[in-house]
């Protein structure tokens, strides 16, 4: 984001008040969020407008030494501004800070998107366990979302 959105967007990691904000802004962007509890949100990072109104968040589950990349948000109006991508790279960061080796996703609206960003299409049966196994996978995402990983360096 460059001008004068990004100036008035400030990000941080999400707290247990958070958790009713986070499942309703999921639930108004059409992403599930029946999984979500707080042991999970403490793996967010939210931005919030100047007035202090949620605007974007993504979620970061690690498993061993890979991480599940979900709940990627961001409300319509600031969309194509690159607050997502702000998102993503501190969902990167993190799983870099964490020691993780790879993260995964499942989308149905951005796989061109994160392509660009170096994330590569994986088989859904091609997965490590713990990412199989996980609700995103099972039940909770759409057996038509794509499923992609990023290896990080």
């Amino acid at each position: 984001m460059s001008g004068p959105e990004s100036a008035s967007i400030t990000f941080r990691p999400a707290v247990i008040a958070d958790l009713p904000a986070v499942a309703e802004f999921l639930k108004s962007c059409g992403l599930p969020a029946q999984d979500l509890t707080p042991e999970i949100l403490a793996g967010f990072e939210l931005a919030f407008s100047a007035e202090g109104r949620l605007v974007g968040q993504v979620g970061l589950e690690a498993f061993g030494d890979i991480g599940l990349l979900r709940s990627l948000a961001v409300v319509p109006e600031l969309r194509e501004l690159g607050l997502g991508e702000q998102l993503v790279m501190r969902g990167e960061a993190a799983a870099r800070r964490a020691g993780l080796s790879a993260v995964y996703l499942l989308t149905t609206t951005a796989a061109e998107y994160f392509r660009r960003r170096t994330y590569a299409d994986v088989p859904r049966e091609n997965v490590p366990t713990a990412i199989a196994a996980h609700a995103q996978f099972r039940s909770l995402c759409p057996s038509s979302a794509q499923c992609l990983v990023r290896r990080l360096p």
